[in-house]
């Protein structure tokens, strides 16, 4: 409903106005102030749409009072009310912004009309102001999807060489040039706690938090140059477990990894940290890699970071010949070398824990490896570990039999219909009931593409479809093809085609003209 405030130091003009409004605009609400300080005081309270504000009138003056009332309240419009001989004053209060002004005794009509142009102007601004903020709520949910992609797109290596790095500006939060991961795991039933660790995880400083997957929840931590990693690491997990002793459950868990430069470099910070919860049972629930006692031969350090790397790979991949062939060989290796067999049954039981949890972010149920006794040689080892990951090999065959054959059939249909809208790997994993990785993994394997790239394709063939319509902005195309910010959209527009949206449009236009 839309506010009127009549300012006017003679009561019989103020109720002929109002008279007049009243009956022209039975919906509007209608104020009087009967001088400037009162109009300033309603101002604040009532906070109107429209002041028909008289300028002469004692004490202060209605130029003085309209100054004051724009102050604070910039979005307010004023009709100005005088007499003939005030036209200057009239003139110096357009200048400063007034809508227009009606000249006493005015009559009715002309106070309608005046009016009813001001107010509907009021109604549009209404209208593209919730429009905006739609939008703007709109670009705000898009933000957090991007954010999740971004994070598994880094950590899960599917990077998407035309959107990483835009996707990267369009994030509102700071990047710096050092990033370590965080992993929480989450106990069963504590998903809803998801939003809340977000905020914890804002609160705490500038990182991008990544989607549950199962119940591990990866978060990308930039370096604060003014704290030292252990803190700023601390400060965060502590921030987090905060959470656990309201839900009164122990088993929450924080791994944190090392500190990593490039972003290409952020997977084997996210391997050190899923490492770091290995042993979830210690009293303290957060551990940072450098802690794990799994590294004990520092001349290994180098060889199991790329092992660890491999063995994460092929384990997505699902190429259980090179796995099988691998331990075998790393087995042999640490005999050869000398190795005690208590390490290296360690080492064992952490590769293949890191291949239980690789499996559990495809969504696939298998049981914690362990060793139900320690090995008394080598050859006894050998046939644990096998045995072990034999049952792991069939758990990840099971679940692969059980994904029907025409998902990627869905996903892509599901898409196509509905690239206008935001959609994330989470969306499209509720969709087809598949975990995100594996859906991720599944589209690269079955169309050689990340799902990204079919949606690109998809909104960019419609978005050339659309400006074939030179009735049609390229603003308005940019929403109805599924972005929501033109700039982005001509980026990724013209990375596609080569060119931009409006030099696409020139060529289209002038085939037009010479046909």
């Amino acid at each position: 409903m839309m506010k009127l405030l009549i300012v006017d130091d003679e009561p019989i003009e103020r109720e002929g106005m109002q008279a007049i409004l009243q009956k022209a605009f039975p919906e509007l609400s209608i104020y009087q102030a009967r001088n400037g300080e009162v109009a300033i005081e309603l101002a604040d309270t009532i906070q109107p749409d429209l002041v028909l504000m008289d300028i002469k009138m004692p004490g202060m003056t209605g130029l003085e009072a309209l100054e004051k009332i724009q102050d604070k309240h910039s979005t307010i419009k004023f009709v100005m009310v005088t007499a003939f001989d005030m036209f200057d004053y009239a003139r110096q209060a357009l200048k400063l912004g007034v809508k227009d002004y009606l000249l006493k005794p005015s009559r009715a009509s002309e106070i309608v009309a005046t009016v009813g142009r001001v107010l509907e102007e009021c109604r549009l601004e209404r209208i593209a102001e919730a429009t905006s903020q739609m939008q703007h709520e709109k670009w705000q949910k898009a933000l957090t999807l991007v954010e999740t992609d971004i994070v598994t797109q880094l950590l899960f290596d599917h990077v998407h060489e035309v959107h990483i790095d835009m996707l990267v500006e369009m994030l509102d939060i700071r990047s710096t040039h050092e990033k370590f991961v965080v992993v929480v795991l989450l106990p069963e039933g504590a998903e809803h706690y998801y939003v809340r660790i977000k905020e914890k995880v804002r609160e705490a400083g500038n990182a991008w938090v990544g989607a549950l997957y199962g119940r591990q929840l990866p978060i990308i931590v930039f370096r604060d140059p003014e704290k030292s990693f252990r803190s700023q690491a601390m400060t965060l997990a502590k921030a987090i477990l905060s959470l656990a002793k309201e839900q009164m459950s122990l088993d929450w868990f924080i791994g944190i990894g090392q500190v990593c430069e490039p972003l290409d470099e952020i997977r084997q910070s996210y391997q050190e940290a899923l490492i770091a919860t290995m042993d979830t049972t210690l009293a303290v629930k957060s551990r940072f890699y450098a802690d794990a006692p799994v590294l004990s031969l520092e001349t290994d350090n180098q060889v199991i970071k790329q092992q660890q790397k491999d063995f994460f790979d092929q384990i997505r991949l699902g190429d259980w010949v090179s796995i099988r062939s691998g331990i075998l060989d790393l087995i042999q290796q640490h005999e050869n070398e000398g190795n005690s067999l208590i390490y290296t049954q360690q080492r064992m039981l952490e590769l293949l824990w890191i291949a239980n949890r690789v499996m559990d972010e495809m969504g696939m149920e298998a049981n914690a490896p362990f060793f139900s006794f320690q090995a008394q040689d080598y050859r006894q080892l050998r046939t644990e570990t096998l045995l072990l990951l034999e049952r792991m090999n069939a758990a990840y065959e099971a679940h692969y039999e059980r994904v029907e054959a025409d998902k990627i059939h869905q996903i892509k249909q599901f898409i196509s219909e509905h690239s206008h809208k935001d959609i994330s790997l989470n969306i499209l994993a509720q969709k087809v009931d598949l975990s995100p990785i594996y859906i991720s993994k599944m589209f690269k394997e079955k169309l050689g593409i990340n799902y990204i790239d079919f949606l690109t394709e998809c909104r960019i063939e419609k978005a050339k479809k659309l400006l074939n319509d030179p009735e049609r902005s390229l603003k308005e195309i940019t929403f109805e093809v599924g972005y929501h910010e033109p700039n982005y959209f001509s980026k990724v527009f013209k990375k596609m085609c080569g060119v931009s949206p409006k030099e696409y449009r020139k060529t289209l236009m002038s085939k037009k003209v010479e046909v």
